[in-house]
């Protein structure tokens, strides 16, 4: 494996790797950064979906199935909290198609183990736009993140936070103006 700008090793020397903490939004950021070219780009998301939590066959079920994927996702929510003792919002996550567990594995840095305040305020179609990923997506792969990220925001703000409602967050669904203008 060979070291990146980072300081980690390479996901590229190892696809079976395991090891390596690729859930950190900065660490996909400067990751991405780190590759040239769309083929890398495309490998290392595989990479990620690879690093996902493990999701329980029980938890393979309709009640955390995500509606409006091409692919079967599944994602499960649990809470705890964070250090200052605030509660966060924990999923796991898992799809049929590896490419879709990568783009889980990006959508669950940038959510997973977050206040509801934090997940609201958080604008994921500018972070995938950011990463280039808008623009190498099928719509219907684009649809499907879409849908991934409004089933977590619809979760936080069913979770009870009464102080930042859904409404007063920017950006309530990802990509949408993208294809509301191609329709």
């Amino acid at each position: 494996m060979q070291p990146n700008p980072t300081g980690r090793r390479s996901w590229k020397g190892d696809p079976n790797s395991k090891d390596l903490p690729l859930t950190s939004v900065d660490a996909i950021r400067r990751d991405f950064a780190f590759l040239d070219d769309w083929e890398d780009r495309f490998r290392y998301v595989l990479e990620l979906g690879r690093t996902l939590e493990p999701l329980s066959e029980a938890a393979h079920n309709g009640a955390n199935k995500v509606r409006g994927c091409v692919s079967q996702v599944w994602l499960e929510l649990g809470d705890g909290a964070n250090a200052a003792g605030e509660r966060v919002l924990h999923y796991r996550g898992d799809s049929d198609s590896h490419l879709v567990r990568g783009l889980i594995a990006i959508a669950l840095a940038l959510y997973s183990d977050r206040t509801v305040r934090e997940i609201l305020s958080s604008d994921a179609q500018a972070f995938f736009r950011e990463l280039g990923l808008e623009q190498h997506l099928t719509p219907q792969r684009s649809n499907g993140v879409r849908a991934m990220i409004e089933r977590i925001r619809a979760d936080a703000a069913a979770s009870g936070s009464a102080l930042f409602p859904l409404s007063a967050s920017p950006n309530p669904s990802a990509f949408s103006e993208r294809f509301e203008n191609d329709a």
